[in-house]
């Protein structure tokens, strides 16, 4: 019995930076924040959605692909497993992929920055500045 509950418990990795202490962060909904991205520009949240990944762009996803963002990570916010020197862009620790993250379900806090002139099809806002990822 407990080699199963060992098996199942799935263990969360936290990446932090500490580029945005200080600051209090509001968690929101994919979908609260396409209903209100002026009210959200600039503003410092924390969201949850599918990450995905290729050569060309960073998105996370909401229910259904109905709703999503640009992600957008800075060298000017360091991301690190939680008591570590592992950085969330260390390739040596992905097995190969572009981020552990890749079409996983993530926690993101960081700030938006709405898009109000963007082309067609391409997402209106951005999370910038992350300082907080969980997987």
């Amino acid at each position: 019995m407990p080699a199963l509950l060992t098996a199942c418990r799935h263990d969360k990795k936290i990446y932090i930076s500490d580029c945005n202490d200080g600051r209090e962060f509001k968690k929101i909904t994919l979908a609260n924040l396409a209903d209100s991205l002026e009210f959200y520009n600039n503003k410092f949240v924390e969201i949850t959605g599918e990450y995905r990944q290729d050569k060309a762009a960073s998105l996370l996803i909401g229910v259904k692909n109905k709703n999503a963002i640009s992600v957008e990570f800075s060298n000017e916010c360091p991301l690190y497993l939680t008591g570590t020197r592992i950085g969330f862009f260390d390739y040596d620790n992905n097995n190969g992929q572009l981020t552990p993250a890749n079409n996983k379900t993530v926690v993101l806090r960081g700030e938006i920055i709405y898009h109000a002139k963007q082309k067609i099809n391409a997402p209106k806002a951005s999370i910038m500045h992350i300082s907080y990822v969980q997987l």
